[in-house]
């Protein structure tokens, strides 16, 4: 029960590859930012090593909720305020040329069904309308929704769709991810736990470990808080009740319905977010009884469980990722603390630590900058 229900699909070893000589670049961690960084290199002609400690896609990209969503953890008005206008629509506009990056390389992984952001109470629905206005004054898509379809109607105060968003079957997303790093010359070993940086022979070191990247850098312990998420899936429901991705309850809540009508939902860390600041990667009875309570209420039943499971992701103090070069300490890199949105941005922040290694460092890279934040720098 406590496997992930995206990493239960079946998947084609990886072929084998060896470099035969040392890398010019070792990557530690095979989830979507490491494959993603080790692919753009090694197609700019670099080697690079890939070290996973468990399976590729087997921490945070493989136990998520399956969202392919526009822009980072903080809604869009709170961005616009934080970080200014200009930095947020450049955040959002990254996530929205990566949704495409994402639909480009995932095949059928990847579904673009939009997205609903639904208010659990009135004051829920004005912080919704809020960013819903920011979003359309700055000429992003979204749609106001004063009427819900059932089964949420009546249960939600309105909310808010993007409809360029997608769905994702993040397991098989990220292995199909890999298997094309491979291909273009990346060795990745598996089951190959890197316990110190001393370990390792190569030039640059990329950490692209999210919310598992405790003892390699103390500062970076400091910075990058180990969160966990639990979540379930049922076995198939009898009919298709929600074609997009759904959260409510100020993302606290999320849920999607697979192809073949599964319900994979997640979240309530909120009911108990002492015990859930952790990096064990285990279910309670708490949270999985708020889970099962909610899915009740929300479709009348609690269906036969499939599986249920966490995860550990990374959140940081101002709710932006971590992305670039570790200051005061030449060629070692870091991609991690996405705060629970690393699925389109680990995929950019990847590719965006690959560029700058490469000499071409994007101007998006300074918002993530980790010498903004006291004691890494």
């Amino acid at each position: 029960m406590a496997e992930s229900f995206w990493l239960s699909d079946e998947a084609a070893p990886l072929p084998v590859r060896r470099l035969g000589r040392r890398p010019d670049i070792t990557v530690i961690g095979a989830g979507v930012t490491g494959c993603a960084c080790a692919l753009a290199l090694a197609e700019a002609g670099l080697r690079v090593r890939v070290h996973e400690a468990r399976e590729v896609a087997s921490g945070a990209s493989g136990r998520n909720g399956g969202f392919a969503r526009w822009g980072g953890a903080m809604p869009y008005d709170v961005a616009r305020r934080q970080l200014g206008p200009e930095r947020a629509r450049d955040l959002w506009l990254l996530t929205e040329r990566y949704t495409s990056r994402m639909e480009s390389l995932a095949g059928d992984a990847f579904r673009r069904v939009a997205s609903l952001r639904v208010a659990s109470d009135v004051e829920e629905r004005e912080e919704i309308r809020a960013e819903y206005e920011a979003l359309r004054d700055d000429g992003f898509d979204a749609e106001w929704l004063d009427e819900l379809p059932a089964p949420l109607d009546g249960r939600f105060y309105g909310g808010m769709r993007h409809p360029d968003d997608g769905a994702i079957h993040p397991a098989r997303w990220v292995r199909r991810l890999a298997r094309r790093a491979v291909e273009a010359g990346v060795e990745i070993r598996e089951r190959s736990r890197v316990e110190s940086l001393d370990e390792l022979d190569a030039d640059q070191v990329v950490l692209a470990t999210d919310g598992y990247t405790h003892g390699l850098i103390p500062a970076l312990d400091a910075a990058i808080r180990p969160t966990r998420g639990q979540m379930l899936a049922t076995e198939p429901l009898r009919e298709r009740l929600f074609p997009s991705p759904v959260s409510t309850r100020h993302g606290y809540i999320y849920w999607q319905q697979t192809p073949d009508r599964r319900l994979v939902i997640g979240g309530f860390r909120d009911e108990t977010p002492d015990l859930e600041y952790t990096a064990v990667e285990e279910t309670t009875p708490l949270v999985q009884g708020h889970i099962d309570a909610f899915v009740v209420d929300l479709i009348g039943e609690l269906p036969p469980v499939a599986q249920r499971w966490s995860g550990i992701f990374g959140t940081t103090e101002d709710q932006l990722p971590l992305v670039g070069q570790v200051p005061g300490r030449d060629g070692l890199w870091v991609s991690a603390g996405y705060s629970g949105h690393g699925n389109l941005i680990g995929l950019a922040c990847g590719e965006l630590v690959a560029h700058a290694i490469l000499g071409r460092p994007a101007p998006e890279l300074a918002l993530f900058d980790p010498a903004r934040v006291d004691g890494i720098a």
